[in-house]
């Protein structure tokens, strides 16, 4: 994006503003022995009797060496959604601006837009689940502050074209913010590799999926060092708890366990494909760079109904635009997944 001024994008009091400044932003040991009596701590020790690292340095450290970017480009947050809620509140001018989604997609980025009094502005895949470059930049003005991709897509599982991504980044003089909670299941090089070619993109990440820590809740935040500084601003000061990033670290430094879970999910990706295309209701399983399967079927009520009486729990939908009678079934392990096989094959006899 040549052109691209990310002062004009950050609101004004955000850029004005002085940021709280914790106890531990003022002062980190350098390895020493310190008496702490600065933050108000209970001195007793139990192991989380002190405030965690408000920058999380370590966690970004291995992380940093992991997605091989620098730890300046790093922002961690409580689950993603902190971090996407942080830009909504550093870029957008509540009642004034407006973003740009791509429905079907990810639910929160309307809920955020709605928390913040933000115009969403909807503009639908294709049919191909593909992004429509032209519309999309036809819907964008004065105010449209962001848009959101979702890649690979959820719900439908495929990752975009790389060329239409790249077409709206070199076109739109506002920020890009690309979704990449699945990235591990994909085949598709990750956006990170382009921060630096594009200063005008945000991309975000999660230990939920691949890395199989949901309960944890701690997402990542990538994008060049401006727009870090900005959002580190407005973030909560103690905002990951220290036995997220304890749990963080040491997944991090288990990754052949994470690499192993990885390629068993994506085999049992592949063999659910296969056997739930031998089932007659099923009529199309759509290509998922994703650790789930978006599939269309006769009714999705009413398979959805006969699922959960044999007690498995799906997800339907068919609510959602270009989306019609649709599933999306999770990869579970090897053994829930032949019990959904089972499952559906009996519907299909009865």
């Amino acid at each position: 994006m040549k052109d691209f001024d990310l002062t004009k994008l950050v609101r004004a009091n955000v850029a004005a503003l002085k940021p709280y400044s914790s106890a531990r932003d003022e002062f980190t040991t350098q390895g020493q022995e310190m008496i702490f009596l600065d933050a108000n701590e209970n001195p007793n020790n139990n192991g989380l009797n002190r405030y965690p690292d408000p920058q999380q340095c370590k966690v970004k450290e291995k992380l940093a060496d992991v997605r091989e970017v620098a730890t300046k480009n790093i922002l961690l947050g409580n689950g993603s959604d902190e971090v996407l809620d942080l830009i909504f509140r550093a870029f957008c001018v509540p009642g004034k601006d407006n973003v740009i989604t791509l429905p079907p997609t990810y639910g929160m980025y309307k809920v955020l837009a709605d928390i913040n009094n933000i115009e969403n502005r909807e503009v639908y895949l294709d049919h191909e689940f593909e992004p429509d470059v032209t519309a999309i930049l036809n819907k964008v003005d004065a105010h449209t502050k962001m848009i959101f991709l979702c890649s690979p897509n959820n719900p439908s599982g495929n990752s975009f074209d790389e060329n239409k991504v790249s077409s709206i980044l070199d076109n739109f003089k506002g920020l890009v913010v690309i979704d990449e909670a699945y990235i591990d299941f994909s085949e598709k090089e990750s956006w990170l590799k382009k921060l630096e070619y594009f200063p005008n993109l945000i991309v975000t990440q999660t230990f939920s999926k691949a890395f199989g820590l949901a309960g944890i809740r701690l997402g990542a935040l990538y994008a060049s060092k401006e727009i870090i500084s900005v959002l580190n601003k407005i973030k909560p000061p103690y905002n990951v708890n220290q036995q997220t990033q304890d749990k963080a670290l040491k997944s991090l430094s288990n990754l052949e366990i994470i690499k192993i879970q990885i390629a068993d999910l994506l085999e049992e990706r592949l063999t659910l494909s296969k056997e739930l295309l031998e089932v007659n209701f099923i009529a199309k399983i759509y290509k998922s760079d994703a650790n789930f399967l978006l599939m269309e079927v006769d009714d999705a009520n009413e398979r959805y109904d006969e699922l959960l009486a044999k007690g498995i729990v799906i997800r339907n939908r068919s609510n959602q635009p270009l989306c019609e009678n649709c599933l999306r079934i999770t990869i579970g392990t090897k053994e829930e997944n032949n019990q959904l096989i089972k499952a559906f094959k009996e519907l299909d006899n009865e």
